[in-house]
């Protein structure tokens, strides 16, 4: 069974790296990187394929929100709720966003869609993203295979004990979305609670605005 696993990923490992990064696959190049610290795929190979499929993902996506951005706005509810967001953040940092994207938690695919229905020029963007998708690559390929690095440091027999370190790596990258999901929530709870105080403060007033006026209607 172990050795049919490992044939499986040499036969096809790089193509499920690929569809992986070109839809958002932080996960996937990370247990790439491992696999790579075992042998099992290379770890250039893993970082051209990371690269490639990162790249051409946003690449598709910037070009998808500058063809049809205004009918997926219309279409996919939860796009529109992040779009605020994301202008919010290209408002403060530009085209940079375009780089920082990739690492953006929660936009990774709604940003590239947002800057496609900027003034953004092509190359610009192109640049920026080729740029971010090197980055990215070399980042997250390494830290699996450093991972693995490290497990061996332990573990003297990582083969005999390598779906346990696979599993205690899936764990890991859970924590850290776990994590970042809470943080979200918590961000949210706080700006929805501002919001509401804000809707009593605006409705006091309001309510206040009236009287003001009903008394000196009265006087007339």
């Amino acid at each position: 069974m172990h050795q049919f696993f490992r044939e499986y990923l040499e036969a096809y490992g790089y193509l499920f790296l690929f569809i992986g990064t070109f839809l958002e696959g932080e996960a996937v190049l990370i247990l790439a990187g491992y696999f790579a610290f075992q042998g099992t795929l290379s770890l250039p190979g893993v970082i051209i394929t990371a690269l490639a499929g990162s790249f051409l993902g946003d690449q598709f996506y910037f070009f998808l929100g500058r063809w049809k951005g205004k009918w997926l706005l219309g279409l996919f509810a939860s796009l529109a709720k992040k779009f605020r967001r994301a202008l919010r953040l290209i408002e403060k940092y530009g085209s940079f966003v375009a780089f920082v994207s990739r690492y953006t938690y929660g936009l990774r695919i709604a940003l590239p869609i947002i800057l496609g229905m900027t003034n953004l020029s092509r190359k610009r963007f192109l640049i920026l993203n080729l740029l971010s998708a090197t980055s990215w690559a070399i980042l997250f390929s390494l830290a699996g295979f450093f991972f693995g690095k490290s497990a061996s440091y332990f573990i003297e027999d990582l083969d005999q004990y390598e779906p346990y370190i696979v599993l205690v790596l899936f764990l890991i990258i859970g924590c850290f979305w776990f994590a970042h999901f809470i943080h979200v929530w918590w961000l949210g709870r706080h700006a929805r609670t501002r919001l509401q105080r804000k809707r009593v403060w605006q409705a006091s007033r309001d309510e206040c605005l009236k009287n003001n006026e009903s008394k000196e209607n009265t006087r007339e």
